[in-house]
């Protein structure tokens, strides 16, 4: 069984616990780590949990509310970081006291009970990946950072059964907004961030391949986009009802769910 919790998700700090249950207990992977030590313990604490569970972090790409207090905890508790070649650069190579592992597209590695896939995806970062992950017969699928949909992102999400999804901002509020016109580019761009109603299209494309039955949205701008839009767009796409879609928040996170 896979069970997942986002510890917090938007501009102000990502984390998501994977967790694969299995006749030999639990393995447990943190995707992202962009909180401080303390804030990351105490929501650990708040979802049940202790650092020293954590087999494994796997690090999307080097952007600060992404990366945060990975070397710390990694360095602290002894677990073993994923990430890119270019992300590794891209933070200026420290040392890792033989924690690293090099993940690159389309290359599996295990955790526990749990096969972890990455996957490359369009973003303003060095070499970004994000992630399926499965214990055999239930697929998660984490995309939390691309800037637009591309052939290659719906082939590794085919057969998901959920999705932890980006729904970054509504593309009125953005262009309304008192960004400045740079940042809005950036936003907005191929290269920035997903608008609900590019996730809902990507979201129904997923479904239609096949087992999609949940998306959580996630890393919602808090200026330009609003929890009621996203759950409208959504809804819409899935044809269920817009408080079926979850919404994971920067504060909170979201609860357990199973994928």
């Amino acid at each position: 069984m896979i069970r997942f919790k986002s510890l917090g998700s938007g501009s102000s700090g990502n984390a998501t616990v994977v967790q694969a249950r299995s006749g030999a207990g639990a393995a447990h992977l943190l995707v992202d780590c962009g909180l401080g030590i303390r804030e990351l313990d105490k929501r650990l604490r708040a979802a049940g949990m202790m650092a020293d569970q954590i087999d494994a972090v796997f690090i999307t790409h080097e952007h600060g509310d992404h990366i945060g207090c990975a070397r710390t905890l990694a360095l602290r508790e002894r677990i073993p970081v994923y990430m890119s070649e270019g992300t590794y650069a891209a933070i200026g190579q420290p040392d890792f006291e033989g924690l690293l592992r090099l993940a690159c597209d389309g290359l599996a590695f295990e955790v526990g009970a749990m096969q972890v896939r990455p996957f490359t995806v369009p973003h303003d970062a060095r070499e970004p990946l994000q992630l399926t992950c499965t214990d055999g017969s239930t697929r998660l699928g984490v995309v939390t950072d691309l800037g637009h949909v591309t052939a290659h992102v719906l082939q590794e999400l085919a057969g998901c059964a959920t999705l932890l999804l980006e729904c970054n901002h509504d593309e009125d509020l953005l262009r309304t907004s008192s960004y400045p016109a740079f940042l809005k580019r950036r936003v907005g761009g191929p290269y920035g961030h997903l608008a609900n109603s590019a996730a809902a299209a990507l979201a129904q494309a997923v479904l239609a391949a096949g087992a999609l039955r949940q998306v959580v949205a996630g890393h919602l701008s808090e200026q330009n986009n609003k929890p009621e839009l996203v759950r409208a767009a959504l809804a819409q796409a899935l044809n269920c009802a817009s408080d079926d879609v979850h919404v994971a928040d920067g504060p909170s996170g979201s609860g357990w769910l199973t994928a």
